[in-house]
């Protein structure tokens, strides 16, 4: 059997978004950017408008959301996103959402993410990390499929980038206990396996929504000192620091980290083929289920980006959403 090859670029990481964009036109293009008030998502979608894409900030906080939008209009002279309310934890402000939208998507960049110090869970008593950072996303990409599928027809294509993390490589999915409800709580599995929710998500996204022009692919930002470790515990942040002081990574400014999302948004490569894990700008290297995070900080889990495993999670997630 023969190995693919990983997809690679130009771009490294130490590139920037602006990097990324440079000569590339994006007007015309409307975008979605999840949790755009906040960390990389404030950049990625300044780079996006900067390019010329029509962006809307899909936040909580609408508040928060009307600053980026001021600041990112002053720099960009004149250019100011919409903001829109979207809280990924409650399905009613996603329902109201996907039923606001209104013509094509080009981009739906599914960047907003949750960390909790604690057990927390939804109204459905839905683990909150699992529920905001992967059903909530499911939820708005499912809604937005027809809108994604116009955008594709007129523009030679769709594309979903969904954010994930070096966390996945802690934990797969327990499809026994999605919830918490019978094993002990420990946020930081938690987290990881929400972010490998997200990998699987583009791999199952990509395998029923290729036909319609829509592909997806998921990105690690890579280490980016943000509002998302607010909630760290303090065996998180000592995790971090470790692994930092071991070489597992270095932290990035924010124009770096948001640099892999806009590869996955506008990089030819990934124009047509989804499904892939990206790092630094590249595709990712798969690993086996026990690697060793340290000696692989670049890389993503088989589990991760399992077929089988993601057309489960699909499945799930669906059945989870009509209840």
């Amino acid at each position: 059997m023969t190995t693919r090859e990983t997809i690679s670029t130009s771009f490294t990481a130490s590139s920037t978004a602006d990097e990324v964009l440079r000569d590339i036109d994006l007007t015309g293009i409307r975008a979605i950017v999840t949790g755009g008030s906040s960390g990389i998502g404030i950049e990625t979608a300044r780079a996006l408008t900067a390019a010329g894409a029509q962006v809307t900030l899909a936040v909580r906080n609408t508040t928060a959301g009307d600053a980026v939008a001021e600041t990112i209009e002053k720099s960009t002279r004149g250019i100011r996103p919409r903001v829109v309310r979207l809280d990924l934890a409650d399905r009613t402000t996603v329902t109201r959402f996907v039923d606001a939208w209104s013509g094509p998507l080009h981009l739906l960049i599914n960047n907003a993410g949750v960390v909790t110090g604690g057990l927390e869970r939804t109204c459905e008593g839905w683990e909150l990390q699992f529920a905001t950072n992967h059903l909530g996303h499911f939820a708005l990409a499912a809604g937005l499929h027809d809108a994604l599928a116009q955008g594709a027809s007129d523009r030679d294509g769709a594309r979903i980038v969904s954010v994930s993390s070096t966390a996945h490589m802690r934990s797969g999915i327990d499809f026994d206990d999605l919830h918490f409800e019978r094993r002990s709580y420990d946020p930081q599995i938690a987290y990881a396996q929400s972010k490998t929710a997200n990998s699987l998500f583009a791999v199952e996204a990509t395998r029923l929504w290729a036909s319609d022009g829509i592909i997806a692919n998921t990105v690690n930002p890579g280490g980016v000192a943000t509002g998302l470790q607010r909630n760290f515990t303090m065996q998180q942040k000592q995790s971090l620091d470790a692994a930092e002081a071991a070489g597992v990574f270095t932290y990035k400014t924010v124009e770096q980290g948001a640099a892999t999302s806009i590869v996955a948004a506008v990089a030819p490569e990934f124009a047509h083929s989804g499904g892939h894990y990206l790092d630094d700008s590249q595709e990712a290297y798969t690993v086996p289920n026990d690697a060793d995070l340290a000696q692989h900080p670049h890389g993503v889990k088989k589990w991760a980006l399992d077929p089988a495993t993601a057309k489960h999670l699909w499945a799930v997630s669906t059945d989870l959403l009509r209840a």
